[in-house]
């Protein structure tokens, strides 16, 4: 009924900069909120940034100032531009979108992306 599609992971190196994407699609009546999470190996998922739709943020303490989150509503897509990425930040990201949907305008719903891999060298 509703997807969530990442795209633009990869493999930097430590100093580079890599924009990772999602765009929400489906059956969707309004989108409240969209963010990504990371999960690293070992580690339980953590919030990296959220946005919502009047463009409030908040971003994670581990990477302000570095990370960026954006988002353009009529495409319903959001973006992440990391920049100065440490080994550190390696994990599989995950778009995390709190939506209503067509069928049910009355309830926010939680949907998940299925991750994308970012991997920083040293």
């Amino acid at each position: 009924q509703v997807q969530l599609v990442e795209s633009g992971g990869g493999l930097v190196q430590a100093g580079g900069s890599l924009r990772v994407s999602c765009a929400a699609s489906g059956r969707i009546f309004r989108i409240n909120a969209m963010g990504w999470y990371r999960q690293a190996p070992g580690k339980q998922r953590e919030l990296v940034a959220t946005i919502t739709n009047d463009g409030s943020t908040n971003v994670a303490d581990s990477v302000k100032g570095r990370f960026t989150i954006s988002r353009d509503n009529a495409k319903n897509t959001v973006y992440l531009q990391m920049n100065s990425l440490k080994p550190e930040d390696t994990a599989v990201y995950y778009c995390h979108g709190a939506l209503r949907t067509i069928s049910d305008r009355f309830s926010v719903q939680d949907y998940w992306g299925q991750g994308t891999q970012v991997t920083v060298s040293s």
